[in-house]
């Protein structure tokens, strides 16, 4: 899948809430260390997002691996925030929560109150992806499966990914650029009608 190799223009900075919006909803960004979750943030939110990023120290020094991440100088420490309006009634609550193992403890608290949650993968390192697909299938968060293909060398299909994270046929993935605004929102709308269909399976069985 091809996507866009130039920026796409950035969205106001303060764009004000509709005085009709009367339902919000949270989506939480999860996924390892370096992966894009602050990117992607940043890509979709129509407002100024809030982001916790700091720069990076020699505290993290073999803490932190940055072996396929060198160009990387700062680092989320506590979470990203950003908002996208669906329609006049309807916005999404976007959290990107930290993917360095020593902030997991944040996680649980993130995912209070959540929908449905994006995990979004590196196929350089795929494996950093298990943490956060094993959390939400504890909290029976649903999700779906982003694979960010910056930098993708490797070209795996989605059908590997999923064979290697061993996802069910019933979570849905996608590729995407997370720094391209229009791939961002396909990821969500991908969430969102995942959601959709759950709620309506439910009260097709009720």
């Amino acid at each position: 899948m091809d996507f866009a190799t130039s920026e796409e223009p950035q969205a106001p900075e303060r764009t004000p809430l509709g005085d009709t919006v009367d339902t919000g909803l949270k989506i939480v960004v999860v996924g390892g260390f370096g992966v894009g979750k602050t990117t992607l943030v940043k890509a979709v939110s129509e407002i100024r997002p809030l982001n916790t990023e700091e720069h990076m120290t020699q505290a993290g020094a073999g803490v932190d691996d940055l072996s396929l991440t060198s160009e990387k100088t700062t680092t989320t420490v506590a979470f990203d925030f950003g908002r996208i309006t669906l329609n006049e009634r309807m916005v999404l609550y976007l959290f990107g929560a930290p993917g360095q193992e020593r902030f997991w403890f944040l996680w649980d608290r993130l995912f209070a109150g959540t929908l449905g949650a994006v995990v979004l993968v590196d196929t350089r390192r795929m494996a950093d992806s298990w943490y956060a697909i094993d959390r939400l299938e504890h909290h029976r968060t649903p999700f779906i499966v982003a694979v960010n293909r910056f930098d993708d060398g490797a070209h795996f299909s989605l059908e590997e990914i999923r064979q290697a994270l061993a996802l069910s046929d019933t979570v849905p993935m996608i590729s995407c650029d997370a720094r391209v605004r229009s791939s961002g929102k396909a990821v969500l709308t991908t969430l969102v009608d995942h959601l959709y269909r759950l709620a309506l399976a439910r009260e097709l069985t009720t």
